[in-house]
């Protein structure tokens, strides 16, 4: 089994409040993005990194993946205005021979790699694959001030990344959602919208986005945490 992996990493981050993007960000002496990229690297299913970065990040991005010895990046591309376009430009530069396609948030660096795997089965067999996790919180529904109902959340999932395709289909998703000027709120949302079944598959609460300056906390508590239990 083997796939390739785009990671859209063009974005600002302005609730990261950093000053600049956060996947420059050093987290425990490695910046953010080579703590994502290594996931990848180091996973043998794992073929080909294709990166989506700024235009005047791209030097920075391949400077950093050679110093840090991330050698599956084949390559770092320009991004579009919206996460949508990054990802689409991403798929456009994959190589053919790859049958399946993971998109990964490059803020997203604590996805374990049996969850991938079991990801990436899922898409082999049905299409397309997300991970993600239960709801723990009970969840309502308001007009913004109001409740106006709550809602079972015994069949509310929260998803993540990496979503899984087969890599057809991925591709067939970008291309009708560009012709028809649709936006998804995630990558699986356009597979949906041609109609096609998309399966979850249940990941780990580790798994976070890192957004704001509190989930730095919490992401080096889950460091802390990976340490104490190799020992």
């Amino acid at each position: 089994m083997n796939y390739a992996v785009v990671i859209p990493a063009a974005g600002q981050g302005k609730r990261m409040q950093a000053g600049h993007n956060k996947q420059f960000l050093v987290l425990e002496e490695r910046p953010l993005i080579i703590h994502t990229a290594s996931v990848f690297e180091q996973d043998p299913w794992c073929k080909e990194i294709i990166v989506v970065a700024n235009a005047s990040e791209i030097y920075d991005m391949e400077e950093l993946f050679k110093e840090w010895g991330i050698r599956k990046v084949k390559q770092v591309v320009v991004g579009g205005n919206e996460r949508q376009n990054s990802v689409h430009e991403g798929l456009k530069r994959l190589h053919p021979e790859h049958r399946v396609v993971l998109v990964h948030d490059g803020a997203r660096p604590f996805v374990e790699q049996d969850d991938v795997h079991r990801l990436v089965e899922q898409a082999e067999q049905t299409g397309a694959a997300v991970l993600g996790t239960k709801m723990k919180d009970t969840v309502k529904r308001t007009d913004g001030a109001t409740v106006l109902e709550t809602i079972d959340r015994s069949s509310l999932w929260a998803v993540q990344t990496p979503q899984a395709f087969q890599a057809a289909v991925v591709i067939e998703a970008y291309d009708y959602a560009a012709a028809h000027q649709i936006i998804g709120t995630d990558d699986t949302s356009l597979v949906e919208y041609m109609g096609r079944p998309v399966k979850i598959v249940e990941g780990s609460y580790d798994n976070i986005k890192l957004t704001t300056p509190e989930d730095m906390v919490v992401a080096r508590a889950i460091l802390q945490k990976r340490r104490e239990g190799r020992k």
